[in-house]
């Protein structure tokens, strides 16, 4: 039986994408924050998977971004695919 605290894998695929898409893009956690409308610790904790997140805040972020959301829940997404 699964744990109640583990969390969901798309909050963890999540979590990767974001962090990997705003360091690529050089943008700091706190500049991150500041363009979503959320707090810089929201973000630090979305990022470590310790934040189960609404879609709402899921599409801030995609905005601040500048990346669909569907792209933020891809496994793997900047592998090389083959």
């Amino acid at each position: 039986m699964e744990k109640l605290n583990t969390p969901h894998p798309y909050r963890l695929i999540f979590a990767q994408n974001v962090r990997q898409i705003r360091r690529l893009n050089e943008i700091s956690q706190e500049e991150l924050a500041l363009n979503a409308g959320i707090s810089k610790t929201y973000i630090c904790e979305i990022e470590n998977g310790s934040r189960a997140v609404s879609i709402d805040i899921m599409g801030k972020i995609s905005d601040a971004l500048n990346m669909p959301l569907e792209q933020l829940l891809i496994r793997d997404l900047l592998q090389p695919q083959t």
